[in-house]
C-alpha cells in the first residue's frame, strides 16, 4: 500500500484494502487475546503473592472482570475460526422474499428484514438497501441489501432458508393464529477476478422509477435497473443509487455473485436442500421456526437449539443459532486454498 502506483488502479487497490482488512481481522483479535492474557496473568502473580488478603483485594474484582471479558472474546475467536470457506471473510448480499402467506407474509419479511438490521448494527457491520419492493397493504414482498463487513458472508451464510412465523394475526380481527413464511437467500459478493461468464445477449435490463420518499430526482427519471438473466431466471434489481449506471453496476455484482454460487452447482442441489426441490417458501422446507402464540419459543430444525427469548432473537440477538449451525458444519465448508 505504501507503493508509489498503488492508487493508480482504484480497483487493485480497493481489493487490496479488502484483503488486508480481512487478515487484520484475524491478526487483531488474536494479538488482543495474547496481550490480554498476559495483563491478567501478571495481576494474578501479584495477588497470589499478597495470600489471604488476596480475596478481599480490591484489585481482584477488576481480575475477575478482565477474565470474564476474556473467555467472550476467546469464544467469538473461536467462532471466527469455524468459518473456513473460501468467501467466508467477504461481503454478503441478502434477499428476502416474502412466502405463501399474503399480506401476512410480507409483514413477516419486514420483522426479518428489522431483525437482520439489528444483528449488523450489534456486529458492526455496515448495511445498505439495494432494493426494496413493498408489500401491497403492509411489509415487504422483496429486499435486497448488501451487508459490509470482515467475515459478514461467514456469519450470513447460516442464515440461508425458509423462516416460518406462527402468531396470532395482527390483520385478523377474529384474531386467529397465522403461519407465515419468508425466505432468506444469502450470497458473498466476489471480486473481478473471480472469473464468471455473462453474455449479453442473456440479459434482459429493464428501468423503471425508483420507490420511495423520493426528493428533487429520485422518482423523476428512470434511474432504477432490472436485470434478468434469462437461461438461469435469476432476476436482480437495484434502485439505491441516483443514477442508472450507478445502479447498473451494483445490480450486476449481485448477478454476480448469485451466477457464481449457482454454477457451484449446476444441478441446483444447493438450493433444493433449502428449500426443497420445487423450492417452495411453504411448510415442510423452513429453517426455523418462530412461535409467538400459543406458546413463545425459536427452534433452528437443523441443529435443534432453541430458546424462549423471542423477543431477543427478533431484536437480532441470532448468536445461539448461528454459532450452533457454524460448529455442526465444521468441515462441510469448501476450503481456501
Amino acid at each position: 500500500m505504501s507503493s508509489p502506483g498503488f492508487w493508480d488502479d482504484a480497483n487493485a487497490a480497493r481489493a487490496v484494502i479488502d484483503r488486508k482488512n480481512a487478515l487484520e481481522g484475524v491478526v487483531a483479535p488474536f494479538e488482543k487475546l495474547v496481550s490480554g492474557q498476559a495483563d491478567a496473568e501478571v495481576m494474578a502473580e501479584l495477588l497470589e503473592s499478597e495470600g489471604h488478603a488476596a480475596k478481599t483485594h480490591p484489585d481482584m474484582a477488576e481480575l475477575v472482570q478482565q477474565v470474564a471479558a476474556l473467555e467472550k472474546q476467546r469464544d467469538h475467536f473461536e467462532l471466527q475460526s469455524l468459518m473456513v470457506g473460501k468467501f467466508d471473510a467477504n461481503n454478503a448480499f441478502l434477499t428476502l422474499h416474502a412466502g405463501a402467506g399474503g399480506t401476512e407474509s410480507c409483514d413477516w419479511a419486514a420483522m426479518l428484514l428489522r431483525m437482520y438490521e439489528r444483528y449488523c448494527q450489534d456486529k458492526h457491520f455496515d448495511v445498505s438497501i439495494i432494493d426494496h419492493q413493498p408489500g401491497d397493504e403492509a411489509g415487504v414482498k422483496t429486499a435486497t441489501l448488501m451487508v459490509s463487513g470482515p467475515w459478514a458472508y461467514g456469519f450470513f451464510k447460516a442464515e440461508r432458508g425458509v423462516h416460518r412465523l406462527v402468531r396470532i394475526s395482527p390483520f385478523d380481527s377474529a384474531k386467529r393464529r397465522h403461519t407465515s413464511f419468508a425466505s432468506l437467500d444469502v450470497v458473498a459478493e466476489i471480486s473481478d477476478d473471480v472469473e464468471v461468464e455473462i453474455d449479453e445477449h442473456d440479459l434482459r435490463v429493464d428501468t423503471f422509477r425508483a420507490s420511495g420518499a423520493g426528493g428533487q430526482h429520485i422518482n423523476k427519471t428512470d434511474s432504477a435497473i432490472r436485470i434478468t438473466h434469462i437461461p438461469s431466471g435469476i432476476i436482480v434489481a437495484c434502485q439505491a443509487e441516483r443514477s442508472q449506471h450507478s445502479n447498473r453496476a451494483r445490480a450486476m455484482k449481485v448477478l454476480r455473485a448469485k451466477l457464481y454460487e449457482l454454477q457451484q452447482d449446476k444441478q441446483r442441489r444447493e438450493m433444493e436442500q433449502f428449500y426443497g426441490d420445487k423450492g417452495e417458501i411453504a411448510w415442510g422446507h423452513q429453517i426455523r421456526s418462530y412461535v409467538l402464540q400459543p406458546y413463545t419459543m425459536v427452534k433452528d430444525h437443523r441443529t435443534d437449539a432453541e430458546t424462549g427469548q423471542v423477543d431477543a432473537v427478533l431484536d437480532g440477538d441470532l448468536d445461539l443459532f448461528i454459532e450452533a449451525w457454524l460448529r455442526q458444519n465444521r468441515g462441510n465448508c469448501e476450503v481456501e486454498s
